[in-house]
């Protein structure tokens, strides 16, 4: 297993934003997480890379825990977060040749061109980020995501504000990072878990409500949609 959660919670004060929840992700497969908003799906992506402290429980990323080994855990992922912080000002191949510093690549200037070509960035890579589309801006989250090639990718809302053809282009590669790598996705648009994910996960008031395959979860429910199952679930 890449990723093994156990009892993972969060309470900020009275409220149990993620509730004792377990599941597991596989290599090859894209787990989508669903859930209305405020379910806490963000909540556990950021306890998982490491950003927020559990109240209890815990996760293990390729083997290493992410409160005893969080230095080991991280190098195995890859994080785009919902408002991607990037630097505006920086030009496109200067800031992924910041990031692969940090991450202390050899051969960089290759691995940078590699990763301009893969996500589709070639037509704005001498530009300034800020003068980029939210489609390409959201290219460059996922270049930093994966520039390191890690070996887990936790994309959260990744095609949030893109226009159709966006959506096509971000979702295929995506599908096409996930043949090789454990992707856990986030995202409330059912259209988006059917055209990419493996794997389904549906969360509601900090629970999880179901984790099954996309398929076992449409069997369970007799064929119904998955945005049947959805409101059914989360009501």
């Amino acid at each position: 297993m890449s990723i093994v959660v156990k009892n993972l919670s969060k309470h900020f004060a009275a409220q149990k934003a993620v509730n004792d929840v377990n599941f597991k992700a596989n290599p090859g497969r894209i787990l989508g997480f669903l859930g209305p908003n405020g379910a806490g799906k963000s909540t556990t992506m950021r306890m998982l890379t490491g950003y927020l402290e559990p109240t209890s429980g815990g996760a293990e990323i390729y083997g290493k825990d992410i409160l005893t080994d969080p230095i080991e855990a991280k190098k195995h992922i890859g994080y785009l977060p919902e408002n991607t912080p990037l630097y505006t000002d920086m030009y496109v191949k200067e800031y992924l040749n910041f990031v692969g510093q940090t991450y202390q690549l050899t051969n960089l200037s290759a691995r940078v061109e590699e990763v301009i070509k893969l996500v589709g960035l070639t037509p704005e890579q001498h530009k300034k980020i800020g003068m980029l589309s939210k489609g390409y801006r959201q290219r460059v989250g996922l270049a930093q995501a994966i520039i390191h090639n890690p070996e887990v990718l936790i994309l959260d809302e990744p095609t949030s504000g893109l226009d159709p053809n966006q959506l096509v282009d971000i979702r295929a590669l995506i599908k096409t990072l996930g043949q090789d790598k454990t992707v856990i996705i986030s995202t409330h648009i059912m259209q988006e878990v059917e055209a990419i994910c493996d794997d389904i996960i549906i969360i509601s008031k900090g629970k999880i409500v179901a984790s099954d395959s996309l398929k076992g979860i449409k069997e369970a429910h007799q064929g119904s949609s998955l945005e049947d199952i959805f409101r059914k679930l989360t009501a």
